[in-house]
């Protein structure tokens, strides 16, 4: 955690030094001459999260390039072949830098190209996206991790009688599996009876959800999950009805379906890495150097559901807009 902290400070550090007294380029699209960039954006699926760290992303270098900025966005639909299809395309356009939104845009930008520089966003751990020997490549990025023994800290805190937790997630989502893995040990360590309901796909979300109601779960958990979020909607139509509280890994699951959050904002994710772009093509930087921007949390709730729920939220949580 200490380790994860001075990046996240490093990060916020230098994202605010970017945004303010260090922007010294007053005059978009007059920094290096008036060169002109052509930036990829491969994003998987559209939902709230993901959109909002593109634009948070195109922001910043819109704010900084002005017009000599391209963008080709292309969404994936959801599909991991469609991931690949688009990077081809865009190393055969010979783009000046891949954006690429959740693990498996970043996975098909890192199988499609060696040389171009790879900037990814909502990436939870590039070590499980990619393996251990990812650094010091074409690769850098912003992460969306939020500290999962503080999100099974909150389920401790307002859910103190829970007995059994339903942790669901997509099984083809590696950083899914991830975050799962660290929820439980965090339930294990405080004697919290746990049982994973994993789907596939979209088309499993609505029986696996009834599954861990039917099972009798006191809360449920979902992390940051691409197929949950665009799918949140039919976890709530099964969930409020029978009263089982979602905790969720990011905003926008909780705003669809869910009572408490630790948030990231996405967008200021999106502006990290939109900054770590504009170093790699403006002043060089190798992004085979550069960390991994985290960023900072919030403890949020859905007022809605906890209304409807009856659930007390302690003081510190701020409501979702």
């Amino acid at each position: 955690m200490k380790l994860r902290k001075i990046l996240a400070a490093a990060a916020a550090a230098a994202m605010l030094c970017g945004l303010t007294a260090c922007n010294t380029n007053n005059d978009p699209g007059a920094a290096n001459g008036d060169k002109k960039y052509k930036v990829g954006i491969c994003q998987l699926v559209q939902h709230a999260a993901l959109d909002a760290a593109t634009k948070g992303f195109q922001d910043v270098l819109k704010e900084k390039l002005g017009d000599n900025v391209e963008f080709d966005y292309q969404n994936a639909n959801n599909d991991n072949a469609t991931c690949a299809t688009i990077v081809n395309n865009f190393v055969s356009a010979n783009v000046d830098l891949i954006m690429a939104n959740a693990t498996p845009a970043l996975a098909a930008a890192v199988s499609g190209t060696a040389t171009i520089p790879v900037v990814g966003t909502s990436i939870t751990s590039y070590e499980v996206a990619l393996g251990d020997d990812w650094k010091g490549k074409n690769i850098t990025g912003a992460s969306d991790l939020a500290p999962i023994d503080q999100q099974e800290d909150m389920i401790v805190e307002i859910f103190p009688d829970a007995k059994k937790v339903g942790i669901l997630y997509c099984s083809s989502e590696g950083n899914s599996k991830y975050q799962a893995e660290l929820m439980e040990k965090a339930l294990q360590e405080d004697g919290i009876e746990y049982k994973e309901y994993t789907v596939a796909d979209s088309n499993e979300i609505q029986a696996q959800t009834q599954a861990a109601v039917d099972d009798k779960c006191d809360v449920i958990y979902i992390p940051t999950d691409n197929t949950f979020a665009n799918a949140a909607e039919t976890v709530k139509n099964i969930v409020v009805p029978a009263k089982v509280p979602v905790v969720a890994g990011e905003e926008g699951i909780c705003k669809g379906c869910g009572t408490v959050t630790l948030s990231i904002s996405y967008e200021s994710m999106g502006r990290a890495a939109g900054e770590m772009a504009y170093e790699i093509l403006v002043n060089g930087k190798n992004p085979g150097e550069m960390e991994v921007g985290f960023s900072e949390t919030t403890k949020k709730y859905n007022a809605e559901i906890c209304t409807g729920l009856g659930i007390t939220v302690p003081d510190g949580y701020t409501a979702i807009e």
